[in-house]
């Protein structure tokens, strides 16, 4: 089972907790600001995502989803 990361970019604050929270270190900062000018985390490496949803649970503002997909 694989999974699907959605990021509500325009709410992220940065924090990096879904960072630290993926076990698959497939979560990183980005380079460029959101409105907010916070970098918003993404996702580097969908195909390897477990669906494990440790980022979505992490995240204390709600802006990731997680949803299990078939490849």
């Amino acid at each position: 089972m694989a999974g699907k990361v959605t990021f509500r970019e325009e709410r992220c604050k940065g924090c990096a907790l879904c960072v630290e929270a993926c076990p698959k270190g497939i979560i990183q900062l980005s380079k460029r600001f959101n409105a907010g000018g916070f970098n918003p985390a993404e996702c580097v490496n969908e195909e390897a995502c477990i669906a494990c949803g440790f980022c979505a649970r992490m995240c204390p503002d709600a802006v990731i989803e997680v949803h299990r997909v078939d490849r």
